[in-house]
């Protein structure tokens, strides 16, 4: 392809101290190609990111924004991108630059040799606690073995998609958006590059202890019942054991020579372990079955205050 249009979008969320300097470094990038934009999805910020980004479509109408009514989430931010965008290819990123802007010519060079998705998997930096990175690993181990989908290790939201990929995101009727897993299962020819992510720019990341653990469970219930299927094998087991200890209890009352105290103690354990059995298995149907109620609402998977410089 002699020439092409790239997208950009970038998610944004009381980013007012990175969206300029980002824009800054992706011009710079992306004007040795034919055509480009840059598409900002503002996810109601608080602070005047807005503003910033009126003032950089003023400066350069190839910088694009969209903003939303009320905060829907990183997910849906990058769908509304993806939806608007009209590139022949559509590169994601995050607005705190710990994506490096200086990748992307690798990512369109291995699209230009025919993947259809090039995504890149993060390197362990110092720039990331110890914490993150352990909860971060842990999470995709999990990941791959309650859903089969194969979640490459560090891998992030910075990542290109070409026309074909795009298309099956915009047609999607799933309201439950985990995109990094959805794109995964797509299969299609996919490539991936590594990167070591730099120190956030400016400001505090939005993603909460509360939102990342959201963010897995949505993964895990979305892609598989995997949960459900170790909740009936904790029943069975729970079971197995309780037969097991009646009829140890009941050979020691009829032939054992040991003394059998009849106790409150072994009754309550008994009790508690069963039900807390039941209570994580009903929650475990609760999460389903929540993710059937919102499926069922069909209402949009956002909703667009504001838009310039997109036709209709």
């Amino acid at each position: 392809m002699s020439a092409f249009k790239v997208s950009v979008v970038v998610p944004s969320f009381n980013e007012e101290g990175n969206v300029s300097i980002l824009a800054e470094k992706l011009v710079k990038i992306l004007k040795q190609y034919a055509d480009y934009e840059v598409i900002y999805v503002n996810d109601a910020s608080t602070d005047k990111t807005l503003e910033k980004l009126k003032e950089l479509h003023r400066k350069n109408p190839k910088i694009k924004y969209l903003s939303f009514s009320r905060n829907f989430g990183h997910q849906y931010a990058l769908k509304a991108g993806i939806d608007y965008a009209t590139g022949n290819c559509i590169i994601s990123m995050d607005a705190d630059l710990q994506h490096p802007v200086e990748l992307i010519p690798e990512l369109i060079s291995r699209w230009q040799k025919g993947n259809n998705i090039v995504y890149t998997v993060r390197k362990e930096s110092k720039n990331q606690g110890w914490l993150k990175r352990k909860t971060s690993n842990l999470f995709y181990k999990v990941m791959r073995f309650m859903t089969g989908v194969n979640v490459p290790q560090g891998a992030a939201d910075f990542r290109l998609i070409d026309e074909k990929v795009a298309e099956v995101i915009r047609n999607t009727s799933e309201k439950i958006l985990f995109l990094r897993g959805y794109i995964t299962w797509m299969g299609f020819r996919q490539e991936a590059v590594e990167y070591i992510p730099a120190k956030r720019f400016s400001g505090k990341s939005s993603y909460t202890l509360k939102k990342m653990i959201a963010l897995a469970i949505t993964g895990i219930t979305s892609f598989g019942i995997m949960p459900l299927r170790l909740a009936s094998l904790l029943g069975i087991l729970v079971t197995f054991l309780g037969l097991i200890y009646g009829i140890y209890v009941l050979y020691m009352k009829l032939w054992g020579t040991a003394y059998i105290v009849t106790g409150w103690a072994s009754l309550l354990i008994t009790i508690l372990l069963l039900g807390g059995c039941q209570l994580f298995i009903m929650g475990i149907l609760g999460e389903y079955i929540g993710l059937i109620f919102i499926e069922t609402k069909k209402r949009p998977n956002y909703i667009i205050e504001e838009k310039v410089n997109f036709d209709d």
